[in-house]
């Protein structure tokens, strides 16, 4: 039998369910148990893959191809496992999918309610996500209150009767606010939060806290009295420089011992952490730093490149250096020059994306990359970027135009792939998830990978046009990457550049902290060497 552990929230959102969830399986997995984690989010939409990044962040993508809720990119690095489809639950999947039995009969003509078959439905999500593995731990998305909540809240409440009380765990995240004019912590809002849990009927075991300073014990245990939870049970969160400092820290204070108690698990007493802590010893004393310019169009919201900035993060730490990441709008580079904006930058990355606008500032900054012997790495649209700059300015091909929904453009050089060209509608029609590709042995890619077989992940309807391969081969490009079966390029480089790797598909999501990417470490290798001779 499976063991359940439910992680929500309460307070306010953006608390760190996710990382708490996240933290506690990456202990757990060290622990030798078999982990998976599961996030359950009330939208109704269907999938995370519509939303704008203003609003959502990123889109992560699953190898199954899962358009997902960036909460798990970050499951996936803290317990380093390939999450799936099966790891996602929302509203609107959950609703679709009652709906649809509903229209095919399946309930008999009975009436069709939230309870029991929203729950239920739930409920076999779940289960799902348990099928192999020793622990499953879910995330419910918002927070304790939220009406949009409430059936998730009451499917893991019945969960409790259907695979028994010693088989569950209730972890509730909240926050204790600092009070400037007092000089205080306060506990009522947590109080009210738990209050308004077990009014829906569950009563938490485990309660942590995120606060800016440390709890003492007289807290602790006020808390404890008016929540119902006994004190050895209550962590406190600090507010970290970095999330990667989390599982220590939990660790530290017995969270995983607990919790593995508190389900009756067997476990080794001794938890190996040394590769952990030296990652973030190594991350405490870089020597030197390298500035890379992120040329994105929603970098004003850090969660919408959250995995490339992780995928840079890792890759500056293997390399031994710290990192400065400027993100750049792409259309100050149109108002301003590439020139101008980009004066003193060491690396330029230009990550994914979708639609025209900014298109001209991220070809611009590909140019300047190219004629000035900068390090350049383009992820998806980054790639077609740096293929529409040299196309125009060195193979003089007229059809490269900026914009790749321009249907009259005859032959453009990033066009819309085949299989996309039938597709009426906007959710879930894209090239995604993982496909393999081969390497061009003694390439810059297959140095970083050091094989000639690799498998990424996709995100896409546009690609680079076999068209025009000869033209831009015979102006410099080299293709180093192939999708075999459907003949498509997956990666392109200058190989009399320093260092010019664009790449059709995301490598962010494979990003681990303590094993980078291997084409974001020698990105970041390369940037090093231009810094810091």
């Amino acid at each position: 039998m499976s063991k359940f552990i439910f992680v929500t929230g309460g307070v306010v959102s953006s608390l760190g369910k996710g990382i708490t969830a996240a933290s506690l399986g990456a202990l757990l997995k060290r622990r030798g148990f078999k982990v998976s984690v599961l996030k359950m989010d009330p939208y109704i939409n269907v999938d995370a893959g519509t939303m704008n990044p203003f609003q959502h962040g990123e889109v992560f993508v699953t190898d199954d191809g899962a358009e997902t809720d960036l909460d798990l990119g970050h499951y996936e690095r803290f317990i380093d496992e390939w999450l799936s489809s099966d790891n996602i639950v929302t509203a609107g999947g959950i609703y679709s999918e009652v709906i649809s039995k509903e229209r095919a009969g399946r309930y008999n003509g009975g009436t069709v309610q939230i309870i029991p078959h929203v729950t239920n439905e739930i409920q076999e999500s779940i289960l799902r996500a348990a099928s192999g593995n020793d622990v499953v731990i879910s995330e419910i998305g918002g927070t304790v209150g939220d009406i949009e909540g409430l059936p998730f809240l009451e499917a893991i409440r019945q969960m409790l009767s259907r695979v028994g009380r010693s088989n569950v765990i209730y972890c509730h995240v909240t926050l204790i606010p600092y009070i400037e004019a007092a000089g205080e912590l306060k506990t009522k809002p947590t109080q009210h939060s738990v209050n308004e849990l077990r009014r829906i009927g569950i009563q938490p075991d485990i309660i942590v806290c995120r606060s800016r300073l440390p709890l003492k014990q007289d807290m602790k245990d006020k808390i404890a009295l008016f929540c119902s939870v006994s004190s050895d049970s209550i962590f406190e969160a600090l507010d970290e420089e970095t999330i990667y400092r989390v599982p220590v820290s939990l660790h530290r204070q017995g969270f995983d011992k607990l919790v593995i108690a508190k389900l009756g698990l067997r476990y080794e007493e001794k938890l190996d952490l040394d590769d952990w802590l030296n990652y973030l010893d190594m991350m405490a004393h870089p020597e030197g730093e390298v500035e890379i310019a992120l040329i994105g169009k929603y970098t004003s919201i850090k969660d919408s490149y959250l995995s490339v900035n992780e995928a840079l993060n890792h890759a500056a730490i293997h390399n031994g250096v710290g990192i400065s990441i400027r993100p750049i709008e792409a259309e100050e580079i149109e108002k301003r020059g590439a020139a101008e904006v980009l004066d003193g930058i060491r690396g330029i990355l230009v990550p994914g994306g979708f639609g025209s606008r900014g298109m001209e500032g991220k070809i611009a900054a590909a140019g300047y990359a190219r004629m000035n012997g900068i390090p350049y790495f383009g992820l998806c649209l980054g790639l077609h970027a740096a293929v529409i700059e040299l196309a125009r300015n060195v193979a003089m091909i007229a059809s490269a135009n900026s914009s790749e929904m321009d249907p009259g453009t005859p032959n453009p050089v990033v066009h819309i792939m085949e299989d996309q060209k039938t597709v009426d509608r906007i959710g879930g029609t894209m090239r995604l998830g993982g496909y393999p590709c081969r390497l061009k042995e003694g390439s810059r890619a297959y140095e970083s990978y050091g094989r000639d077989m690799i498998r990424e992940r996709h995100r896409h309807r546009y690609e680079f046009n076999n068209y025009y391969r000869e033209r831009l081969e015979a102006a410099g490009l080299c293709i180093t990457g192939m999708y075999e079966e459907k003949n498509l390029i997956e990666i392109v480089e200058i190989q009399s550049h320093p260092w010019f790797v664009c790449v059709q598909f995301h490598p962010e999501f494979l990003s681990r902290p303590l094993r980078p990417h291997p084409l974001f470490r020698d990105f970041i290798a390369s940037a090093k060497r231009v810094a810091l001779p």
